[in-house]
């Protein structure tokens, strides 16, 4: 009998935990069962992983595989634990150094042809990690700079299963850091020198921006009042560091962060349509619920064009977020919660009745 540890990490919402990913290599029927509490597309990393490996180059060991992932009353949900299973069965098989497992988080999608593909959520995973006392990870190349976004991190990048063999048994391998983009002053969005006019309109936009007011435009059609609301994050200040990274955590979750832009530095800007469904706006979905607009829009603007036009149930659950700035969201597979501080920023129309 063989045995193995890796480590990665379970996401629920924004709080992650440690899980351990224990591999057993038994006398018996050759197979692979992985038990604690995976869901469908963790099932499914069984023919990921046996694949990856073979294509790499190693021998996949005939025995009877048994995959544990502790703590087992945690549910776990996606792909991002195929390389700890990977590396788990090949330290199992004696094929990687066991040593070199311990210590060190490792997080990556592998493909069939070995792989190692982006996954969402690396910086939260990462402080996770890093919180935990894990201060070394092994990331795919195209979330490497999402990960070094964290200090005291040793963070690795890694194309494929090869590299990481490579890696963790200490020989040279191609690593590529992807260009990481910064937004630069003055080039980040529209601007409000564009508005010409509206003098009570930009004075009252202002006045939310500089006081955190949420605020309600009313104007005929045409009268610029999108206009005006798309310049409020530029009146706001840039996010420091600590609003920075809780910003990117939220984007990174709902993989809504790109690839070449790591960093979240400017209070973003959520404008969900009229016919957008509760989940869209405060979060939803099955298993764990993922977050919506008004997450996606923490420490910025959520705009409401024509805000009369939108689900009454929609509005009413706004009540939350606007009143404690965090929203708790229960599903089956457990409670997620997501930050929601945001400004309101609402515009209508005036109604047909009313005298002009």
């Amino acid at each position: 009998m063989a045995l193995a540890r890796a480590y990665a990490v379970g996401l629920v919402g924004l709080d992650g935990h440690v899980v351990e990913v224990e591999a057993d290599l038994a006398q018996g029927l050759p197979g692979l069962t992985v038990i604690g509490l995976p869901d469908a597309s963790l099932a499914e990393a069984r023919d990921r992983v046996r694949s990856a490996v073979v294509n790499s180059g190693q021998a996949w060991p005939q025995k009877r595989i048994t995959l544990a992932l502790s703590p087992a009353s945690l549910p776990k949900r996606g792909s991002g634990f195929d390389l700890a299973l990977a590396a788990a069965v090949l330290a199992a098989a004696q094929a990687l150094p066991a040593g070199a497992l311990q210590g060190r988080v490792l997080l990556g999608e592998l493909g069939l042809d070995g792989r190692v593909r982006p996954i969402p959520g690396v910086l939260p995973a990462v402080l996770t990690a890093s919180e935990a006392g894990i201060h070394r990870v092994v990331v795919p190349l195209e979330n490497l700079a999402e990960a070094r976004l964290v200090p005291d991190v040793d963070a690795r990048g890694v194309g494929s299963l090869r590299d990481l063999v490579r890696l963790l048994t200490g020989e040279e391998y191609d690593e590529v850091e992807p260009v990481r983009v910064l937004p630069e002053p003055g080039t980040d969005g529209p601007d409000m020198l564009d508005v010409a006019g509206q003098v009570v309109g930009r004075t009252a936009v202002e006045v939310a921006a500089a006081g955190g007011h949420h605020a309600l435009l009313l104007g005929p059609p045409g009268s610029g009042k999108t206009m005006l609301a798309e310049r409020m994050p530029g009146l706001l200040p840039a996010l420091d560091r600590k609003a920075a990274l809780e910003v990117t955590a939220v984007h990174s979750v709902a993989s809504a962060l790109p690839r070449d832009q790591p960093l979240v530095t400017r209070p973003p800007f959520q404008a969900p349509h009229h016919t957008a469904t509760i989940a869209s706006i405060v979060g939803g979905g099955a298993g764990i619920a993922r977050p919506g607009a008004a997450s996606l829009a923490h420490r910025g603007v959520l705009f409401l064009d024509e805000a009369p036009e939108f689900s009454p149930r929609a509005l009413d659950a706004l009540r939350q977020p606007l009143e404690s700035g965090r929203l708790s969201i229960t599903r089956v597979g457990g409670t997620a919660t997501y930050p929601a501080s945001f400004t309101l920023l609402l515009a209508a129309n005036y109604c047909p009745c009313a005298k002009p």
